[in-house]
């Protein structure tokens, strides 16, 4: 039903009042008839916040997670829309094409780069955030759940945990991700080596396309299915919601910590890491966690590597394991923690040990900090002396991270084209590299930026050639960036190779069909042009 023109004409009289400039004016004006028209649902003044407005920065800055891109110098929306039905993200996109003003999605705010929340290459632009979108439904008896693209995956593994204590579902470590961005740039865990990616387990989706309309699986098609699906987000159309299977998990699995400083040999320990991670029984997932400490002599600076692992099983299965395959590490029976799946996720996140599950309830994350980061994938062992000068560099900075990710198990199984997200056999595990820093200084931040620019030179031998792949997930504006209106295939292929690999094309070609406009876009959005058509009209 339509809302009557009662509700309407004070709805757009507020909120012109509350607009700042002739030209905020001007598209919130156009906008909010637009909307008015193309809705089936009312849509009250309270989801609406222009700058004038009180509360419009701590929406803006609710869910954005990287400081750099809430500094005052960034550019702002006009608007911020947070749509609490299908129906006004329909009607947002209809108008947002039919009026040419662009638009930002926001699902969780964890975007590295920004993208999300800030445009740089053209404005004016408006902020459609899916927080309000979060509705889970958990069919423990069909082994499925659908989310909703504004909800965390610390929601979805909350709702999953509260009907069964042996399901789970394979997503990512930091609970306070949106669904929706997370799962379609592919989604790693602490179970990818058993189940692999979020993206992996997707058996539906329901998206707004470029047209407004709102299509499942059935109707959008394989092609835009297989795209959604680890082709990265802000492309092809607005995820409203995942349809994801879920993955069994044993009443009991065991996590543990240990750490190991550069004065207790952690070159050496690290070094046969390399060797055994991506081979290790498919139920153990250990990672290393690469940062600074004062625990060298007196107290004195050093590098500590601690290895941070889940083991889908009781601690005397995973002790075998480890006195098999890698007893260099020493791990022993007190340095098991035995516990739930859910439990589980509360520990790689970093809450207390006294904390309990509801806490996953609570969207904000941990902390927010101003920093850089970039991703490489290892097909070969980084030498040992490699290693010494990476401690070298890492020791220059304030508060750097080096995740490094193990591969293998099914991870090594998945065709590279089964979904659009390709990066699989041959890969032995991830680094991710991530600088940090506490103000929004400029200089301060062209120093760390500076710093970790190097830092990826130095390892340029030591990681994946032709390309030197990329995570979409981990996005990188060093990379690349697309053009304002005028994005070349040619130049997004530099970044979009590297992210997706030969599926690079097939993304192409899925956009040319479903977005042709280019209604959906970024700085490292898919371009909606053929590299043949490109030259033939150069």
């Amino acid at each position: 039903m339509m809302p009557s023109s009662k509700c309407i004409l004070p709805l757009i009289s507020v909120l012109l009042l509350s607009a700042s400039g002739t030209t905020s004016i001007s598209v919130l004006d156009n906008f909010i008839k637009c909307l008015t028209i193309n809705s089936e649902v009312y849509i009250p003044f309270s989801n609406f916040y222009t700058p004038n407005n009180s509360s419009f920065l701590s929406v803006l800055e609710s869910s954005a997670q990287n400081l750099r891109y809430l500094v005052p110098s960034m550019p702002k929306p006009e608007f911020i829309f947070t749509p609490l039905n299908e129906s006004h993200v329909r009607a947002a996109v209809i108008c947002s094409r039919d009026l040419r003003i662009h638009l930002r999605i926001r699902s969780g705010g964890h975007d590295y780069e920004g993208l999300s929340y800030v445009s740089q290459i053209e404005t004016p632009f408006f902020l459609l955030d899916l927080a309000k979108l979060r509705s889970i439904e958990v069919d423990i008896n069909d082994k499925t759940a659908w989310v909703q693209a504004g909800a965390t995956i610390g929601e979805l593994y909350y709702r999953i945990a509260e009907k069964s204590n042996t399901q789970g579902f394979t997503a990512g470590l930091c609970p306070s991700v949106g669904s929706g961005g997370h799962i379609t740039g592919g989604g790693y865990g602490t179970m990818m080596r058993k189940y692999g990616l979020g993206a992996d387990n997707v058996v539906d989706a329901r998206i707004v396309d470029a047209s407004g309309r709102v299509l499942d699986r059935e109707a959008m098609g394989e092609d835009l299915f297989w795209a959604i699906r680890g082709g990265g987000g802000g492309s092809f159309g607005i995820i409203l919601a995942w349809k994801v299977k879920l993955v069994p998990v044993p009443a009991t699995v065991t996590v543990f910590t240990v750490s190991k400083t550069l004065e207790q040999g952690a070159t050496k320990i690290l070094y046969k890491w390399q060797q055994v991670a991506d081979k290790l029984d498919e139920d153990l997932f250990i990672r290393v966690i690469i940062q600074l400490a004062n625990a060298g002599p007196k107290g004195k600076k050093t590098v500590t590597t601690s290895y941070n692992a889940l083991f889908l099983g009781d601690s005397e299965r995973l002790q075998q394991v480890m006195h098999k395959r890698f007893p260099e590490l020493g791990l022993t029976r007190n340095d098991c923690i035995e516990t739930s799946w859910i439990r589980s996720v509360l520990y790689f996140a970093g809450y207390p040990n006294n904390a309990e599950p509801e806490i996953l309830l609570e969207v904000q994350s941990l902390g927010k900090n101003y920093f850089k980061a970039k991703l490489d994938f290892v097909q070969e062992p980084v030498p040992e002396t490699v290693l010494e000068g990476l401690w070298k560099m890492v020791l220059e900075e304030d508060i750097p991270i080096l995740l490094w990710n193990p591969y293998g198990g099914i991870m090594s199984k998945i065709s590279e084209s089964e979904i659009a997200f390709p990066h699989r056999k041959g890969n032995i595990f991830t680094i991710q590299y991530m600088n940090a820093w506490k103000d929004g200084d400029e200089k301060n931040a062209t120093k760390h930026i500076g710093w970790i620019r190097r830092l990826y030179d130095y390892m340029a031998p030591y990681v994946s050639m032709f390309p030197r792949a990329a995570y979409v997930n981990y996005r990188d504006l060093d990379l690349g960036i697309n053009k304002k209106f005028n994005t070349s295939y040619t130049e997004a292929s530099a970044w979009g190779i590297k992210y997706f690999k030969d599926n690079f094309n097939r993304l192409v070609r899925v956009k040319i069909k479903v977005d042709p406009d280019n209604i959906f876009r970024h700085e490292q959005s898919i371009p909606p042009v053929p590299l043949e058509l490109e030259h033939s009209t150069a």
